[in-house]
């Protein structure tokens, strides 16, 4: 007996496109210009105003190594010549976990309220995770095309699971005496979960915020096989053109870039830790 599965799925995908291409058109539209009204933005400031401002950021976030390595990290970036192709991977990245927390979260949010759900939607959370990123690229394309918005949305769908895992988890987490305390006060539903569930799962909240960016950036990265720009464009420059100087310089750009993202998002984490204790 044969079973054709990816027979199925070209078909599924076929009638996706034919009855919901508009709405996929629309959605490259919208995602493409703010990805690039916010790239014009960023690359129109100086690159010293910008290496400041994140560099306070760091100091504000976590703590003075950070903001030094920041400094440090972002300066050698700009000396390798390195600076746009940096920018555009990290708007990659902001675009793609602004939509992946806007999606992932309130998911969360109806996973922790909804047994139903939560039962319907793990398995398909684990096969999202599971599942090869490359294998993510084809969808993206057959639906958005090539360049920039079908790596933000393999992004998306990559980045998407640990926001809603551990939103779920940490909403779970909130012990019931504290929710029968709401109630008794008189707390309805929008009130408990704004001011009593919500900052209790913060610290959780953030670490699902940190994984998605983590996954994020490494997403951007592999997304240039489908013609993502950014660092992961002048890694696979480097590996066509067999230039190991141009790969390495790319790839350390984008370990200094993890690392900041990642030690700043951890400090935010860490302090919303220390405050819902």
């Amino acid at each position: 007996m044969d079973i054709r599965i990816g027979a199925i799925v070209e078909k599924f995908i076929d009638l996706l496109l034919l009855y919901f291409g508009g709405f996929f058109e629309m959605v490259s539209q919208v995602v493409g210009n703010f990805m690039a009204q916010t790239e014009e933005i960023f690359l129109a400031l100086p690159p010293l105003i910008i290496i400041l401002l994140f560099v306070g950021i760091a100091w504000f976030l976590a703590d003075k190594k950070v903001a030094t390595f920041t400094l440090v990290g972002l300066l050698l970036i700009f000396s390798m010549g390195l600076w746009v192709p940096t920018i555009q991977t990290f708007v990659l990245v902001f675009v793609a976990t602004v939509i992946s927390l806007l999606l992932g979260i309130p998911m969360g949010i109806l996973m922790s309220n909804n047994d139903f759900l939560d039962k319907l939607l793990t398995p398909v959370l684990d096969f999202m995770q599971t599942m090869p990123p490359f294998v993510y690229l084809i969808p993206a394309v057959m639906f958005f095309g090539i360049g920039n918005v079908p790596g933000i949305m393999a992004t998306v769908i990559f980045s998407m699971p640990p926001a809603i895992r551990l939103t779920k988890l940490g909403l779970s987490q909130v012990p019931s005496e504290l929710e029968e305390v709401g109630h008794s006060f008189g707390s309805n539903p929008w009130q408990m979960l704004l001011k009593i569930k919500l900052p209790l799962a913060l610290p959780a909240i953030m670490t699902g915020i940190n994984q998605s960016i983590m996954l994020s950036l490494s997403m951007v990265v592999i997304a240039s096989m489908i013609g993502a720009s950014g660092l992961g464009a002048q890694v696979l420059n480097g590996i066509q053109r067999m230039e190991i100087g141009v790969g390495f310089e790319a790839g350390l750009a984008v370990v200094i870039l993890a690392i900041i993202l990642d030690r700043v998002t951890s400090g935010i984490s860490q302090s919303s830790d220390r405050v819902s204790s």
